[in-house]
């Protein structure tokens, strides 16, 4: 029988002069169907981009029609009100759901003419105008609401910046977005962000680049990037983001705005879609961004009900304390400068420094604090917990995806094989004692038993976190915050600078950010002396990315122990109280 084989398949000469066609012929096969696959790409994006030029028309055309009705009211003194000015007034009656919708749809619309920060507007918003009436008025009665685009509204895409899910309007809105209409909260836009969610970037291949409202040359942060750009711009009063590694609070810092990430099941996050589903290592939360902390506050009152607690049985239910959030009881608090792994730039530990000097002033207790093992909790613990499966679910999610430049990076080492990553890891050991182990852990887990003992060693890490914190008896943590905006394309370089906000993640502790200050020029004489701990390159990128940054906003983070995001909020408007006093507003 094996003779049989060998005599049929003889390679004669024939054969061996068509090998070369025939690999010449699979290669442009080949390259065909990658070619026509990526020109399907290149199609879906650009109904996609149709779809979102016809929605702002529409849009458009809605402002214009409001105001030649002569029902618009002066538009101005409108957008000028806080959120809680503006509430009162829209509960006694002194102004119109309907004037208050279209002045920010209107302002939403110039600000997106300069930082393309919407992605998709809301039309069923003037239907919703009509069921107020007669209906009980909620505590957001007529608040006009911004949200980021993963999190799901009916009818409408939820895209993660990924052509996977674009073109694919989702069938019911999430949750939260019902819990606001409940309350009376009006959701009229849809708000842009990175690639997968995953980087400080904001920016996609379907909608492009986001950019900061105080400089057109920086980024507003992601992932919720867009949302907080439109609110820096005066285009929404209160909008909701997502945050599992500072993706609220870092948009909020760079901006120059409050945003809070509650504990991670306070608020519900069914019909929010994530880049890495399934991972359990770092916990992800839904949470607002607003001018003000009382208006983070009267958000958190907001959602915190009875209909949350129905809707979604997995949420706590918990009432906001509002007895806690009132409180002017003195705070023991801890602070530090650095946590450790990333030096932070002299604007950082400025404003932490002033801050402390402040709340000592107003009456509080300042606690040095040292945060534990930085440089073990991002590798060991954050970056292989998410990266469990070694990217994979990640990769998948791309696949046929035209790949934005700031993934590019984490994307090449994601499909470098284990055993290569093992063996650059080790080469690179003496140029940088950060980039080896990053590169290790970006490597799967070898087992069901090795991802155990991960979240084994999770658990011991809060549990030592918590143990040092009670017994240094704080009750909050007074920490940097980064910043000022980085320079467009350096944020997806310097994924590892999470280290100040994503440790919170994995704690799932409370945590929000509060403009403090600005980048003076003392700072900037200071950067130019940078070195950083390693001088490497995520040092020299680190230093270049946040030069020439005079006059942008600074900010400082405020943490608190799990399920007492009553008691952060609480820190939070205190450090502004005392910081706007200083600057005399």
């Amino acid at each position: 029988m094996f003779s049989w084989l060998r005599n049929e398949f003889v390679l004669t000469p024939q054969i061996y002069r068509a090998i070369p066609g025939l690999i010449c012929c699979t290669a442009v096969l080949f390259k065909l169907l990658r070619w026509l696959e990526r020109r399907s790409c290149y199609v879906e994006m650009e109904k996609a981009r149709t779809n979102r030029m016809k929605a702002l028309r529409e849009m458009e055309r809605a402002v214009l029609e409001f105001k030649e009705s002569g029902r618009s009211g002066d538009a101005e003194s409108i957008l000028c009100l806080s959120l809680l000015d503006l509430c009162e007034q829209l509960q006694e009656g002194s102004l119109s759901p309907d004037c208050v919708l279209h002045a920010y749809m209107e302002k939403a619309l110039e600000a997106n003419k300069q930082l393309n920060c919407l992605t998709d507007f809301l039309p069923e918003c003037q239907t919703q105008l009509q069921d107020l009436k007669g209906k009980g008025k909620g505590l957001l009665y007529g608040i006009p609401v911004s949200i980021k685009d993963n999190i799901n509204c009916k009818g409408h895409d939820s895209t993660c910046g990924l052509r996977k899910f674009i073109n694919q309007p989702v069938t019911e809105d999430s949750v939260i977005v019902q819990v606001l209409k409940k309350q009376g909260a009006i959701p009229f836009v849809k708000t842009n962000v990175p690639q997968t969610l995953l980087s400080y970037e904001c920016r996609n291949p379907t909608f492009g680049q986001t950019v900061n409202p105080h400089d057109n040359k920086r980024t507003p942060g992601g992932s919720s990037g867009g949302e907080a750009a439109l609110i820096a711009a005066g285009g929404s009063i209160l909008g909701i983001g997502s945050d599992i590694g500072g993706s609220v609070r870092v948009p909020a810092s760079f901006c120059g705005i409050c945003g809070f990430k509650p504990t991670g099941k306070r608020l519900s996050k069914k019909g929010c879609r994530i880049s890495v589903p399934g991972q359990k290592a770092v916990y992800s939360a839904v949470g607002p961004l607003a001018r003000d902390v009382d208006s983070l506050a009267l958000f958190m009152k907001a959602l915190l009900c009875e209909d949350m607690f129905q809707l979604d049985p997995t949420v706590p239910p918990l009432p906001f304390k509002d007895e806690v959030f009132s409180s002017s009881k003195p705070l023991r608090i801890g602070y530090y400068e650095s946590d450790g792994y990333w030096i932070p730039n002299a604007s950082m530990k400025r404003v932490v420094m002033e801050t402390k000097q402040l709340l000592e002033e107003a009456g509080h207790t300042l606690v040095p604090f040292t945060p534990l093992r930085t440089l073990y909790v991002l590798t060991e613990l954050v970056m292989q917990g998410l990266m469990a499966d070694g990217g994979r679910t990640l990769l998948e999610r791309l696949k046929g995806d035209i790949i934005d430049p700031n993934l590019k990076d984490l994307i090449f080492m994601l499909k470098v094989p284990q055993i290569l990553k093992k063996i650059l890891s080790f080469l690179l050991k003496p140029f940088s004692p950060r980039i080896m182990p990053f590169m290790k852990y970006l490597c799967a887990v070898g087992s069901v038993n090795e991802l155990w003992k991960q979240h084994v060693a999770i658990e011991a890490y809060c549990d030592e976190y918590i143990g040092i914190w009670k017994s240094q008896n704080l009750d909050v943590l007074l920490c940097p915050a980064l910043g000022p905006a980085l320079t467009v394309g350096y944020a997806g370089k310097l994924t590892s600078s999470s280290s100040y906000k994503i440790i919170f993640n994995l704690l799932n502790f409370p945590a929000g950010v509060v403009p403090v200050s600005t980048v003076m020029e003392k700072d900037e004489e200071e950067l130019k002396d940078y070195v950083g701990y390693c001088n490497d390159y995520w040092d020299k990128t680190f230093k270049k990315g946040f030069s020439g940054a005079v006059g942008l906003p600074l900010a400082v983070q405020c943490v608190a122990l799990p399920w007492q995001d009553e008691l952060c909020l609480r820190f939070m408007r205190e450090v502004e109280r005392v910081t706007q006093k200083k600057r005399g507003t």
